[in-house]
């Protein structure tokens, strides 16, 4: 798993290549272990097909979209539509990562059976806001033209090591964005799809995560570098829909993500796993890096605090409104 060479600590001496074989071994492992525990389901079975009615258009009798048509809450609506845009963009996902992992080997299975789970998401979530009339359809698809055509293209595309730090908590962050919408929904019908695709998420986080350790194990000087540019400059993969910073905004007073989810949900969960802070013998460059990390979430920590007493503010004087 480990390459000879009489520099391997040295950041130099980890080209993108030389990382890709390195972790080929494992890549396999955890490749096989993931087909054992990932379950096969099917999208339309988690769809309320019965609750569809055509649309205007070619259909006569069609029924224009409005919003008392459909039981999911306002911050719902928003999280979904956000949360779907982003699957939309797997076409851009998949060349990145096929780029930067490739697609022979390991690395190659890995990338198409990942493409193939993550389509399911986008698949089931669109079938399911149509059937139940939870969004507008004509906004949804002038929504997805835009996007799309922009574009995707990753803060980490120019590093392989980079990019597998970032999917490691973007995975968990998506998992807990879905998870989220589900609960704030208050439609079980969404919640149960919506824990469904979670428990795919999680399994890629997984994946990924693990990917993450062995990298710290054979060259934790520039791991530990990575990790703490992708925990400063961490942007989730939607941040190009449009209208995304209402968006945000108002899934951070809805409870679906905010800054203590991602602090306590996100980042803390995966840098325990890998004990990030508790990692001795580092070079100058590691070193320097955790240090700039610990001080981060500190500083993160504080942020989010801040954040929690404004919002309890913010509840107590819409209760005090609802009481008047």
């Amino acid at each position: 798993m480990s390459l000879t060479s009489p520099a391997l600590g040295s950041p130099a001496a980890w080209t993108d290549a030389r990382l890709l074989y390195a972790l080929e071994e494992v890549v396999e492992q955890e490749l096989n272990r993931h087909l054992k525990v990932a379950k096969d389901w099917m999208p339309h079975e988690y769809v309320p097909w019965s609750d569809g009615r055509n649309f205007p258009g070619l259909f006569p009798d069609g029924e224009a979209w409005d919003k008392e048509q459909s039981r999911v809450t306002d911050v719902g609506r928003t999280a979904l539509v956000v949360n779907l845009l982003t699957e939309d963009n797997l076409p851009s996902y998949h060349h990145e990562i096929a780029t930067l992992f490739g697609r022979d080997g390991a690395w190659g299975t890995w990338v198409h059976r990942w493409t193939a789970e993550e389509g399911r998401h986008g698949i089931v979530m669109r079938d399911y806001l149509l059937a139940s009339r939870a969004v507008d359809p004509d906004q949804l698809e002038r929504f997805r033209m835009t996007h799309m055509s922009e574009g995707f293209q990753s803060d980490n595309r120019h590093s392989m090591l980079h990019s597998v730090a970032y999917v490691a908590f973007q995975e968990l962050a998506t998992r807990i964005s879905h998870r989220n919408t589900g609960h704030q929904s208050g439609d079980p019908v969404c919640d149960r799809m919506l824990a469904r695709i979670a428990t795919d998420e999680n399994l890629h986080m997984v994946f990924y995560r693990n990917l993450l350790r062995a990298a710290f194990e054979i060259a934790p000087d520039p791991t530990m570098s990575a990790v703490r540019d992708v925990v400063v400059n961490f942007r989730m993969p939607g941040h190009g829909i449009p209208g995304f910073e209402r968006a945000a905004a108002q899934m951070a007073i809805g409870g679906v993500y905010n800054l203590r989810i991602h602090h306590d949900d996100v980042l803390q969960p995966v840098l325990r796993f890998l004990k990030v802070m508790d990692i001795d013998g580092l070079g100058p460059e590691g070193r320097g890096a955790q240090e700039e990390l610990g001080l981060f979430l500190d500083g993160l920590d504080g942020e989010a605090a801040k954040f929690d007493e404004r919002l309890a503010a913010r509840r107590a004087r819409m209760e005090a409104r609802g009481k008047a």
